[in-house]
């Protein structure tokens, strides 16, 4: 995978975003709070050119009921990004009940995507463990 990386936890209302720019640091942004699919596309093309992100990691559950619902919701919502560089599906289960384990109750039910963001690195990590 080619650096600057950014990851995606895509979620109906919220989509959590980690960047990668070294191979030795993972960061959670600021997730996007999602009214529609095009302003949430938009708000991650910026991340996309700000960065000039080469690789996208895009979290997909996979090995379960949902896997081939959200491969195309996730195949659609890149569409919308006319991203060129390289598109990584990595598993993202059990990454949600990952982040709330490292947060240990530091956010009751706070809805503002932090969470989401978290889960977005944890999803990166393993992503940079299995494919280096």
């Amino acid at each position: 995978m080619q650096l600057p990386i950014l990851a995606i936890d895509l979620g109906l209302k919220r989509i959590g975003v980690a960047l990668c720019v070294n191979e030795a640091i993972i960061t959670p942004l600021a997730a996007v709070l999602r009214k529609n699919r095009n302003q949430a596309a938009n708000e991650i093309k910026q991340l996309i050119a700000s960065w000039h992100i080469q690789t996208i990691v895009m979290g997909i559950p996979m090995g379960g009921d949902s896997e081939d619902e959200m491969r195309r919701r996730a195949g659609h919502f890149v569409s919308l990004l006319d991203f060129e560089g390289v598109i990584v599906h990595q598993d993202e289960s059990e990454s949600s009940l990952e982040a709330k384990a490292l947060m240990k109750g530091e956010i009751k039910e706070i809805r503002d995507g932090r969470l989401d963001s978290l889960s977005a690195k944890i999803i990166l990590e393993r992503a940079l463990r299995e494919n280096t």
